[in-house]
C-alpha cells in the first residue's frame, strides 16, 4: 500500500486521537478511586501475606485477560503472592487452585462476559473475596462482587467503539493504582524489592553493598602493629587475593586505614627500595580512608569507585567497624561498568 499525504494526515490524526482519548479516561480515573477501593486494598492486604498465605488471583478473558497477567505480575513483584488465571482454564479444573483465604479480582468491562459470569457461582463457594473491575455497576459480575471498583463512563478509542482499547488502559492503570497503594502501606523497601529481581540489569541496580562485599574469611584485616611482612602475607593469603588489607582497632574492630598494593607501589617508587618489613600498618596505611556503608546499594559503590579511581573500598556498619571490602574486579564480573 502506497501511504498519500492525505492517509498520513488521517493516520497522525488518528493516533493523536486515540491517545488523547485514552488521557482523559486517565485523568477522570482518580476521581474513582474511594472506599471500595480502600476496601479493595485491605482484603489483599489482610489476606495475601506470611501469616494468612491467601493469594491474590487475577483474571480476565480476552484483552482483559492480558492487563490480568500484568496486574498480577506487579503485585507478585513487589512481594503479594499472585498468579493470572484464565477463565476457561478455571472453569475446566484449575479452580482448584482458588482456596477460602484468596482475593480473587476479575476484570471485565461490560460485566457480562459468559465466561467469567459462569465463574461467579464456582467462585462464590470457594468463600474468596471477590473484587470486580468493571465499567458496568448493574452488571452481572458488579453485582456479585464483594468489592466493585466501578470504573465509570469508558469510551473505546477504537474508530468502531469496539476493540478494548481504552478499557483496557484505564484497568492497567487501576490495577497499578492498587499494587502501589498496597506497597505504600507495607513495610517494603529496596532491599525487598531487589529479591524479587534478581536478574538482569534492573537486578544490577538493586543489589546491595553486602551481597557484593568480601566478607568474613574473605576480609583481609591486621592490627595496626602487623608488620609490613605480616600485612602482605594477609594480603596474598586471603581467599581471592584482594590485594588490600583493612587497618582495624584492636578491640572495637573500628576501621583505621587501609593497605592497598598501589600503597607499597608507590612507596617503592618514591625511592624507599629497602622499606623495612618490620615498618607497622599503622606507618604505612592510608588513614581514614574512602568508604561505604554496607547497606548503600552496589551500583552507590561503582559509582564512588569509579570516580575516585579506587580498586578496592572498605565497607563499614555505623560505627565504622570494617565489615567487609569491594573489589573493582568483582564489579566487573558482576556487569557493573565503570
Amino acid at each position: 500500500m502506497i501511504i498519500t499525504p492525505e492517509m498520513a494526515e488521517r493516520i497522525r490524526a488518528q493516533g493523536r486521537k486515540v491517545v488523547q482519548t485514552e488521557a482523559e479516561a486517565l485523568k477522570r480515573l482518580p476521581d474513582r478511586i474511594g472506599e471500595p477501593f480502600v476496601a479493595a486494598a485491605q482484603a489483599i492486604l489482610e489476606r495475601c501475606n506470611e501469616a494468612e498465605r491467601g493469594r491474590l488471583i487475577v483474571s480476565g478473558m480476552g484483552k482483559p485477560g492480558f492487563i490480568a497477567q500484568k496486574i498480577s505480575a506487579t503485585f507478585a513483584s513487589t512481594g503479594i503472592p499472585s498468579f493470572a488465571l484464565h477463565p476457561a482454564d478455571a472453569l475446566h479444573g484449575d479452580l482448584g487452585r482458588v482456596g477460602n483465604k484468596d482475593v480473587v479480582l476479575l476484570l471485565s468491562n461490560s460485566g457480562a462476559t459468559q465466561e467469567m459470569v459462569e465463574l461467579l457461582n464456582p467462585l462464590k463457594r470457594t468463600q474468596a473475596i471477590l473484587v470486580v473491575m468493571t465499567a458496568k455497576k448493574e452488571s452481572p459480575l458488579a453485582q456479585h462482587a464483594d468489592v466493585l471498583l466501578d470504573l465509570g463512563e469508558v469510551i473505546e478509542a477504537c474508530p468502531l467503539g469496539l476493540a478494548p482499547t481504552t478499557s483496557s488502559t484505564v484497568m492497567l492503570a487501576l490495577g497499578d493504582a492498587l499494587a502501589m497503594a498496597c506497597l505504600e502501606v507495607r513495610d517494603f523497601d529496596s532491599k525487598d524489592f531487589a529479591q524479587y529481581h534478581p536478574g538482569g540489569s534492573l537486578g544490577r541496580q538493586l543489589m546491595t553493598v553486602t551481597e557484593v562485599m568480601r566478607k568474613d574469611k574473605s576480609l583481609p584485616v591486621v592490627l595496626p602493629d602487623a608488620s609490613l611482612e605480616q600485612t602482605l602475607d594477609v594480603m596474598t593469603s586471603t581467599v581471592g587475593r584482594p590485594g588490600a588489607a583493612c587497618v582495624i582497632a584492636p578491640n572495637s574492630g573500628e576501621l583505621l586505614g587501609l593497605f592497598t598494593d598501589g600503597d607499597l607501589r608507590r612507596l617503592l617508587t618514591n625511592g624507599q627500595a629497602t622499606l623495612a618489613m618490620d615498618t607497622t600498618a599503622v606507618e604505612l596505611m592510608t588513614p581514614k580512608p574512602i568508604t561505604i556503608l554496607e547497606n548503600k546499594l552496589a551500583s552507590e559503590a561503582a559509582r564512588i569507585m569509579s570516580e575516585k579511581h579506587l580498586d578496592q573500598l572498605p565497607v563499614v556498619d555505623e560505627a565504622n567497624k570494617a565489615v567487609g571490602l569491594i573489589d573493582i574486579q568483582d564489579l566487573l564480573e558482576l556487569g557493573f561498568t565503570p
